[in-house]
């Protein structure tokens, strides 16, 4: 779903919330920041692979949808520490469940749980 897409009224509810967490890094950003405020640095060591271009990226729409908090500290050199919002709090509450199934279907697919 586009960016543009996401902000469709006329869409489901659940097509609605996976637009505003779609993409490779969104979801372990999120998981990230539930733990406490993160430096951009912070948060790129803590995911190997991501580039300092699509964090950028990422951390730019996150906090356009209202998900994480930019803070600018006026200090030299400059800081800037990502938080979660409120709304951002209540999208990682909603995904719990979710995680906990996908555990449970990785489970299943190893032969570790039984069948559903």
């Amino acid at each position: 779903m586009t960016r543009q897409r996401a902000q469709d009224t006329n869409v489901c509810g659940v097509a609605a919330a996976i637009a505003v967490i779609d993409g490779k890094w969104k979801t372990a950003l999120l998981w990230l920041l539930e733990t406490r405020p993160h430096r951009p640095s912070e948060l790129r060591r803590g995911l190997p692979g991501l580039t300092e271009k699509v964090l950028t990226q990422a951390l730019r729409e996150m906090e356009e949808d209202g998900l994480v908090h930019r803070e600018v500290h006026d200090e030299l050199p400059l800081r800037t520490v990502y938080s979660l919002t409120d709304f951002g709090r209540d999208l990682s509450v909603a995904l719990a469940p979710l995680s906990d199934w996908g555990h449970r279907r990785l489970d299943n697919l190893t032969g570790a749980g039984s069948a559903p």
